[in-house]
């Protein structure tokens, strides 16, 4: 407490105690409970002036902090393909039940696959490795704290980005345990396989496949490629220590429409441990139509170069950039025409569009003129505007035309246009909304419509590119926002009569990877029927079992997940309360489980991460002094911290209940001795 403070208190005393004796004593008449009214009053005077003065003091308590030991075991089936189940779990009983490693260190558990999560139990059935992941999630679990890490993994993975990349940015110490056999065996392997989804029919579509062999002595073996029963390709390939790697590069023909499966295998060593990974199947999609997309602008942005790799990242689909005057002359070599910022340049091109009842995409920005667009069309008028406006995206959670991506349009960089409102002549189905500063506008951003048997799409805004930038840094990967471009060119490629049930889902999957199915149904008047019961009947081609699972409801489409199944073909039906709607499709999951690829722990790339996060590595067979080493660290000593707050000496309740209090007894006593 200060002293100033203490000063006002003893002068509040005795002001106090001045004006209660002067009441009591001095001006009034003698009375044997005078000095008892001369107390009451002082209390309540002297309390009053304490709220006023509110005093204050500094109270300093101590608290130990222990350190964080955050565990993370690698959950994956390549665990239980190295025989290291046990030794993981027996480590993990052997920390659990160490009272001074639990004395000094508040432990966390966790287990990994394809994500991070706190465990219970291991089951070591994840079907891919993300440790990259791992160091995501725990820089934001221990952001502001100590917490050295015992990572317990084969080091192998395959999913995400190199975690090696990403534990650069981990503040912590990392302790890898190395789970997995170091003996080094001949090996002969499928490093890579690369092919395309698609491919056209009476094409040739690229194959690449990249062969390792790990060992001593020079080997002889044979590259052949099977569909079903029928060797399609072959090729002897030499190895030896030194020439331990071969590349093949090769062309098989599109022969037959639909999905084509294939086999690719390096034919196995008399003494080779591990054969799995000699085999690896592939699939692709054979088609006999490609959409052309053409984009016609008379201008140069970076958006146009940015809408080709998003439509293209589509195998199915090619897209040329023209100018209108050449758009024209080739409009029957396409199936849909994206229209950027036109202007009267593009008049011949809507008159031939319009005479022949052609699909489109307008995309407006700075350098539209509307007065040309207002003329030339009459589903939509916009008064010429001088003014520019940034506007960010809303997506329109009802919108049901077909299924959207998942996308935070909301953190996209705002796109520009002109500052004026937009009217539509003709209902439309908005996508996304117009924001400025968090304030959604009821006016679209883009929207689709149709109108006499024809599709169009309006985009309100130039600089698109940047989405497509945004997409990337948030997700890693630019899928997202192409599959997005992808879904508004397949509706805009084509005049087919719209569907109560619309399905979205892969000809085939590889077998450790996700299988999701999406679906939307509509009632008869093409809402969206968020009470529908949807349920999808799946028949394996060859055993003929059959299996029934209803989907699930997320926001405005319903959805399964299919990964437990496993390889092979399957037949499936999906009903729509109680077969009111139903669709029909066939897919096919690949045989290939990558988390038995590995023969070996990658313990050069753990002995790197230990090296980088100033840790040290354990051999799981040799970890006897890892607690020893843990508790001796000074890196993670408990730390002592002092807190100091400010409280008020007095509680205002206890104050204000005071000075009623005494108050009170004071009117009653003066009321009972007849004083008032």
């Amino acid at each position: 407490m200060q002293t100033e403070t203490l000063v006002y208190i003893i002068i509040a005393g005795i002001a106090a105690l001045l004006l209660a004796l002067f009441q009591y004593i001095y001006k009034s008449k003698k009375n044997k409970l005078n000095i008892a009214f001369a107390g009451l009053r002082f209390v309540s005077i002297f309390a009053m002036l304490l709220l006023l003065i509110n005093p204050k003091f500094e109270k300093v308590t101590f608290l130990n902090e222990k350190p964080n030991l955050a565990v993370a075991v690698d959950n994956s089936e390549s665990i239980n393909h190295l025989n290291q189940t046990e030794n993981t779990n027996l480590l993990l009983n052997t920390v659990k039940n160490n009272a001074l490693l639990n004395d000094r260190f508040n432990i966390d558990y966790y287990d990994f696959g394809t994500t991070l999560k706190q465990t219970d139990s291991l089951n070591f059935d994840a079907s891919q490795t993300n440790l990259a992941a791992v160091f995501k999630d725990l820089s934001q679990i221990y952001k502001s704290t100590i917490a050295p890490t015992l990572l317990l993994t084969d080091g192998n993975q395959t999913f995400g980005n190199d975690y090696l990349y990403a534990s650069e940015n981990y503040k912590q110490v990392v302790f890898p345990i190395i789970l997995g056999d170091t003996i080094t065996y001949s090996d002969l392997k499928i490093q890579q396989l690369n092919v395309n989804k698609y491919a056209y029919l009476k094409n040739k579509f690229p194959v690449e496949i990249i062969a390792v062999y790990n060992g001593n002595l020079d080997v002889n073996t044979q590259l052949r490629i099977t569909s079903g029963n029928t060797v399609v390709y072959r090729e002897n390939l030499r190895f030896s220590k030194v020439q331990n790697s071969h590349t093949i590069s090769l062309t098989l023909p599109a022969s037959k429409v639909g999905v084509n499966a294939y086999v690719a295998t390096v034919v196995a060593l008399n003494n080779e441990k591990n054969t799995i990974n000699n085999t690896k199947p592939f699939a692709v999609d054979i088609i006999d139509q490609k959409t052309n997309v053409a984009i016609v602008s008379s201008i140069s942005h970076p958006d146009l170069g940015t809408l080709k790799k998003a439509i293209e990242s589509n195998e199915q689909r090619s897209v040329t950039i023209v100018r209108p005057d050449v758009f024209i002359n080739t409009i029957d070599n396409y199936q849909l025409a994206i229209l950027y910022q036109p202007n009267s340049t593009f008049k011949a091109v809507f008159d031939i569009m319009d005479a022949k009842g052609s699909n489109r995409f307008v995309i407006t920005g700075t350098q539209t003129q509307w007065s040309f667009l207002n003329n030339i069309q009459s589903n939509y008028h916009q008064k010429g505007a001088s003014l520019l406006e940034e506007y960010q995206g809303v997506k329109n959670n009802n919108y049901s035309t077909f299924i959207l991506e998942d996308l935070d349009f909301e953190s996209f960089p705002p796109l520009q246009t002109e500052f004026e409102e937009l009217t539509f002549n003709i209902p439309e189905e908005v996508i996304l909304y117009k924001s400025v500063n968090r304030t959604v506008l009821d006016e679209p951003l883009m929207a689709t419509f149709e109108y006499n048997n024809r599709r169009e799409a309006l985009l309100l805004g130039e600089n698109i590119w940047k989405w497509r930038a945004q997409s990337y840094l948030e997700h890693k990967s630019f899928q997202k926002f192409d599959d997005f471009i992808g879904k508004l060119v397949q509706y805009l490629a084509t005049n087919s009569q719209r569907s109560r049930l619309n399905l979205n889902y892969e000809s085939f999957y590889n077998g450790n990877g996700d299988i999701k199915f999406t679906a939307q149904f509509f009632n008869k008047n093409y809402v969206f029927d968020a009470r529908a019961r949807l349920n999808i009947t799946l028949k394996e081609v060859d055993s003929g079992e059959e299996t029934t699972l209803p989907f699930i409801l997320k926001q405005n489409n319903y959805q399964i997940d299919l990964s437990h199944l496993s390889s092979g073909k399957y037949d499936f039906t999906v009903r729509a309360n109680d077969a009111e709607v139903t669709k029909s499709g066939r897919i096919q999951i690949l045989d290939y489980n990558v988390e038995q690829q590995f023969l070996n722990a990658n313990v050069t790339k753990l002995r790197q991460l230990a090296t980088n996060t100033l840790g040290t590595s354990y051999f799981i067979e040799n970890t006897s002094t890892l607690i020893n080493d843990l508790l001796e660290d000074s890196r993670f000593a408990t730390i002592q911290k002092r807190i100091k707050n400010v409280v008020p000496l007095i509680d205002f309740k206890y104050l204000l209940a005071l000075i009623v209090l005494s108050l009170t007894i004071e009117w009653f006593l003066r009321k009972y001795n007849g004083l008032i």
